[in-house]
């Protein structure tokens, strides 16, 4: 249903899906602990929009990272 009226100021237009995927992709970074095949452990970094960006040996070298790239991490359970 196609929506021919003006919208007014306040109103809520809802974001574009491409929009909406790229939210946050200059802020946010999230961090997950993992488990790699040999058994080891690691501390995977991704995009906001999920993309693997690197791995850490923790979670506090991985937010260190991420802050001097200007990033917030945010933790992934």
């Amino acid at each position: 249903m196609e929506n021919n009226q003006t919208s007014k100021p306040g109103a809520f237009t809802p974001l574009a899906d491409d929009a909406f995927l790229s939210l946050g992709a200059q802020q946010i970074a999230y961090i997950k602990s993992v488990d790699l095949p040999d058994g080891a452990h690691a501390v995977a970094i991704f995009s906001a929009d999920g993309k693997p960006m690197a791995a850490a040996p923790s979670i506090e070298v991985a937010e260190a990272l991420l802050r001097q790239h200007d990033l917030e991490p945010a933790l992934v359970h």
